[in-house]
């Protein structure tokens, strides 16, 4: 007597089929067309695939549908907490649309986004969102040439060529800056990346110097360093400034950045905010529970991922940019106790 197994091989749409009672071109429907079954049929098909577990393969229907299921999203990194909202929010999102997400960071290097756009389009992406406006040529000329819908999120600029949906960094950082000044602050001093590759970092910091203009305040080239957002980088540089000459306030391009300024002060010995206000941009997670509690400005991270996958999937499927083409989401200025009025001139 033979001991060999036979091997059944996973569900598929003939099973289904059977178990919902259709015929297996309605099974196709359901999935390919679901707006021509009845929804009455179409749950009798979800709830038989969901029994049986069966896993579509959207590939091997490639022919007959256009769509892979997988977006792509490529940030500048997810070595921190700056996009980690966001991520989960547009994960989640696409996730109620029925779709995956690939993801890939660059360590703000643009020139790999070429390559991994490529490695992308190779798993026939249905759709792309970029992390703002700083982009090569080629990644953009890549995707437009195989229609593949784009989309940049996180900034927002009204005359975006991509389709945009994000928040106004320049005014995100115009609230920080005008808060310190508004409490008499005239030696602050300034956090922020390097700009070059990175939009919204240039963004931020022509919001604050449009603030201390306003405020009719010259901010020598000193009172600017250049920053990462890295909390340990912060806390190095914070501590060389606060030991040699102090300012009175530190506007930091991010929270990440601010976190650091605070331990550097503390480890100085120094009181926050009686001898140094501090000011974030992000509302990151742990900023409320800080000891003072970060003055910094609220981006709807979680709105924008939500926001950003429903459009890349509209997109994918109508062929069409969506409307309104660009979508500012209103950032909020949350006062906390890492700011006071200054106590010298």
């Amino acid at each position: 007597m033979s001991t060999r197994k036979s091997r059944a091989g996973p569900p598929g749409i003939v099973e289904v089929a059977a178990r919902a009672g259709v015929s297996i071109a309605t099974v196709s429907r359901a999935f390919a067309k679901p707006e021509m079954v009845r929804a009455e049929t179409r749950s009798r098909i979800e709830q038989a695939a969901r029994d049986l577990g069966y896993i579509r393969d959207r590939l091997a229907g490639s022919m007959h549908n256009r769509f892979s299921g997988t977006v792509g999203l490529i940030v500048p990194t997810i070595d921190n907490a700056i996009f980690a909202e966001m991520i989960e929010a547009f994960s989640a999102r696409l996730r109620d649309r029925d779709r995956t997400m690939l993801i890939a960071a660059h360590g703000y290097d643009l020139s790999l986004e070429a390559g991994i756009v490529r490695s992308l389009l190779e798993r026939r992406i249905d759709g792309v969102a970029l992390i703002g406006f700083a982009h090569d040529r080629v990644p953009l000329t890549m995707l437009e040439r195989r229609g593949v819908p784009v989309i940049s999120i996180w900034n927002y600029d009204a005359e975006s060529a991509l389709p945009c949906i994000g928040a106004d960094n320049c005014h995100a950082a115009r609230l920080v800056t005008e808060h310190l000044t508004d409490l008499g602050h005239r030696d602050i001093a300034f956090f922020f990346p390097e700009a070059q590759a990175n939009d919204r970092a240039r963004d931020r910091i022509d919001g604050a110097m449009d603030a201390m203009g306003a405020a009719d305040v010259e901010v020598p080239a000193s009172r600017v360093l250049n920053c990462p957002y890295d909390m340990g980088v912060a806390k190095a540089l914070a501590l060389q400034m606060l030991a040699d000459d102090p300012p009175t306030a530190i506007v930091c391009g991010n929270d990440v950045i601010a976190h650091g300024v605070i331990f550097a002060a503390i480890a100085l010995g120094m009181n926050v905010p009686r001898d140094l206000s501090v000011v974030g941009i992000g509302d990151l997670r742990g900023s409320a529970e800080l000891e003072p509690g970060l003055t910094t400005v609220r981006l709807p991270a979680r709105q924008i991922g939500r926001l950003a996958a429903d459009a890349i999937v509209d997109m994918s499927e109508n062929g069409a940019p969506p409307d309104p083409f660009r979508r500012r989401v209103d950032v909020t200025f949350t006062d906390r106790a890492s700011t006071a009025a200054p106590a010298r001139a």
